[in-house]
């Protein structure tokens, strides 16, 4: 019973899609070793308090679009224990309470380590967390969660994590973080949007307006084009200015995979052959981040 438990929030917390935690906090640490003001114990602080964030958004996603109906008519997806009567929505909601509470109280403590543009940072992250499916205007409901989800799984988590490490950090370094960031933010958001083109049809019938839905395929296939090939152009454009090693080129080396993700998403509409696509999106971010990550420590060695 207890593995069968475990199962449940292990399926609810949608833990294949943490590497929008895992990629830009990773990304934060090795720049801050190579600036030399690196500090382990606050960026663990800062991967837990994120993590626990991200399982809060997953579960609130789950329980607000169960409110809503949003699961009805989909065919596949990660989650959905309320649908399947796995986990029962007010275990759902309890346990997304617990864990938006819990990342809070870590984000209090390293807010009284660090300083005010914490405050900024973290309380727009919350309040993309709860607002991403809940609230009278929620973000995925109304075209806007891409960007949200790039803003705050992007620059906003790396240069997050680099400031409660670092809070004297000057503005132009901030701005580099941003700009050191971009490749990541475009792919998370390839995440997302590979979510709601396998769901397009089941999001309209229950009047989720996300952008592949108010926009149609050929924008919503366009985009995803748009995401994956800007990450890999942004990173160029930023290692060609300097802001980051040429060695994190090796992310190229995933280009293949990425096209053939492009090519899947412009000529199927089978949700299940779309829904492997949309984890196969969600674990080329991962390696890109990886990579890159691996690079910069190999311009550092």
């Amino acid at each position: 019973m207890a593995d069968k438990r475990i199962a449940a929030w292990y399926q609810a917390l949608r833990p294949r899609v943490f590497t929008a935690t895992y990629v830009p906090i990773g990304l934060a640490g090795i720049v801050a070793v190579g600036d030399g003001v690196f500090d382990a114990p606050v960026f663990v602080l800062a991967l837990i308090g994120t993590m626990l964030l991200q399982g809060a958004a997953n579960l609130i996603n789950e329980y607000a679009d169960y409110r809503r109906g949003a699961d009805q008519l989909k065919q596949a997806g990660q989650g959905m224990t309320i649908k399947k009567k796995i986990l029962a929505p007010s275990s759902v909601r309890n346990g997304a309470i617990l864990t938006t509470v819990a990342g809070c109280l870590i984000g209090l403590f390293l807010l009284a380590q660090s300083g005010p543009l914490l405050w900024i940072i973290g309380i727009g992250g919350v309040l993309v967390v709860i607002g991403y499916t809940a609230g009278p205007f929620p973000l995925a409901y109304n075209g806007l969660g891409e960007i949200a989800v790039a803003i705050f799984m992007g620059p906003a988590v790396v240069a997050g994590a680099y400031y409660v490490m670092h809070p004297t950090l000057s503005t132009d370094r901030m701005a580099e973080l941003c700009l050191i960031s971009l490749p990541i933010a475009f792919m998370v958001a390839a995440i997302l949007h590979a979510n709601n083109i396998r769901d397009m049809e089941a999001d309209r019938a229950v009047n989720k307006r996300t952008l592949a839905v108010i926009f149609g395929i050929r924008f919503a296939r366009a985009e995803y084009i748009f995401l994956v090939i800007g990450a890999y152009l942004a990173q160029a454009l930023i290692v060609a200015a300097g802001l980051m090693p040429v060695a994190t080129l090796l992310t190229l080396v995933t280009l293949p995979e990425a096209l053939r993700l492009i090519r899947i998403f412009n000529t199927s509409r089978a949700v299940p052959l779309m829904h492997q696509a949309q984890g196969r999106t969600a674990k080329l971010h991962g390696q890109i981040g990886l990579l890159m990550v691996v690079g910069w420590v190999f311009s550092l060695v």
